[in-house]
């Protein structure tokens, strides 16, 4: 099967490569992956989907295998590493092999929806923005089947962060994210938040 093809598609020369770090994900990686594939297609937007796993031992890599048979090598990317070697790692490993020149960075358990992604990508154009940050705690953010400890971790790791360092964005612990060499868009829901940088 070959991946959606779009009647709306956007001639605009760029290219969004998706990085989705993978540690036991081998139920999830087919949905959201397939979702990925819905709403790129849906809009139009060239991409790729690049996997980063770290050796799972339930089988994610071969789930991932099957995948990019289904989709086609140019829009699964596998980039496995042989073992855990952390998330941060995970990120610049994946950005090392993009060919894109916008990356979004997401979770592949499901806590981030591809669906918001377009928006993001508008919203972004639209306003000519340095940073479009997305949040969990302002507006119809929101955070859906976390229990109370992981709510309180990421409620007390944003207060201790705007505390600290008064950023001027209400949610840094998300891993939702869009840069690029110029600019970076964070992601995590269809609440806004828009600042313009000064160039360092």
């Amino acid at each position: 099967m070959a991946s959606r093809r779009s009647d709306k598609k956007q001639n605009t020369g760029d290219k969004y490569s998706i990085l989705l770090p993978t540690y036991n994900e081998r139920e999830n990686l087919p949905l959201i992956v397939w979702l990925l594939v819905k709403y790129f297609g849906d809009s139009g937007y060239d991409y790729e989907i690049i996997v980063i796993d770290d050796g799972s031992p339930d089988g994610t890599l071969e789930v991932a295998q099957q995948l990019q048979k289904i989709y086609g090598e140019d829009k699964i990317l596998l980039r496995p590493r042989a073992k855990k070697l952390g998330l941060g790692t995970a990120y610049i490993h994946g950005i090392q092999h993009a060919t894109g020149n916008f990356i979004i960075i997401m979770d592949a358990d499901l806590s981030h929806h591809p669906k918001f992604i377009p928006e993001f990508i508008e919203k972004q154009r639209e306003g000519g923005y340095d940073v479009v940050s997305g949040t969990r705690y302002r507006g119809n953010g929101g955070v859906y089947g976390w229990d109370l400890r992981r709510k309180l971790i990421s409620r007390g790791a944003n207060f201790i962060t705007q505390v600290l360092l008064r950023p001027g964005a209400s949610d840094l612990t998300g891993s939702f994210r869009f840069p690029s060499h110029l600019w970076t868009v964070f992601m995590g829901s269809p609440s806004w938040e828009e600042m313009k940088l000064s160039p360092s």
